[in-house]
C-alpha cells in the first residue's frame, strides 16, 4: 500500500497530480496505489471537493 497524505488538502493536490500525469481514471489510480477508491471520495468530499470523471480530476 502506497502512502498518502493524510491532510485533506494535500491529498487533493497529491491525488489530482496522479490523475493528471499517470492514470486514465480514478479507478485505476487507486488499484495500483492499493488505496479505497471510497476512502479517496469520503475525504474529499469532507473538504467539498468531487470527482469529475470527464475532466478525470477532483473538482
Amino acid at each position: 500500500m502506497t502512502h498518502i497524505p493524510k491532510d485533506p488538502v494535500i491529498l487533493l493536490s497529491y491525488m489530482n497530480t496522479q490523475l493528471r500525469d499517470f492514470y486514465p481514471s480514478l479507478e485505476d489510480c487507486c488499484q495500483s496505489l492499493g488505496i479505497l477508491e471510497t476512502d479517496i471520495i469520503h475525504t474529499l468530499k469532507a473538504i467539498d471537493y468531487h470527482y469529475n470523471k470527464e475532466k478525470n480530476q477532483f473538482i
